[in-house]
């Protein structure tokens, strides 16, 4: 079974420690400690919250798509040349980039502060983990 310390599950919510020593005190999160006698978390449980407790920014488009990792955010950054460009955006937590033409970039009037929405649609994603136990 997965634990992780009250500062690795903050870590990992985006939140303070005292956010989830709050939760762990109202119940929502449970601890058991580990052998150093620390208080964690079931990794488990920090899932269901994770997903519970994840606020996306609203999707300025609806528009349908077969597309499900759509990811609003802010542009953060533009770097153009005379083809190419590259585009960061803030997406909640997630920095995402993008390399697309000079000429998309112009035609969608992306520019710092602009809101948008990354779409990824891939075919493969790799999960990566620690490769050690907790």
């Amino acid at each position: 079974m997965t634990r992780f310390r009250i500062s690795e599950a903050a870590e990992l919510l985006g939140v303070s420690d005292d956010t989830v020593r709050r939760w762990v005190d109202a119940g929502v999160l449970d601890t058991a400690p580990d052998d150093a006698g620390r208080a964690t978390v079931d990794g488990a449980a920090l899932a269901v919250v994770a997903v519970e407790r994840a606020h996306a920014p609203a999707d300025p488009t609806s528009r349908g798509t077969s597309a499900r990792n759509r990811l609003p955010g802010l542009v953060t950054r533009v770097v153009t040349d005379t083809v190419m460009a590259q585009v960061e955006m803030q997406c909640g937590p997630f920095r995402v980039v993008s390399l697309m033409s000079t000429e998309a970039v112009r035609e969608l009037g992306l520019e710092v502060g602009s809101l948008a929405v990354a779409v990824v649609k891939a075919t493969t994603v790799v999960v990566e983990t620690s490769g050690g136990a907790r």
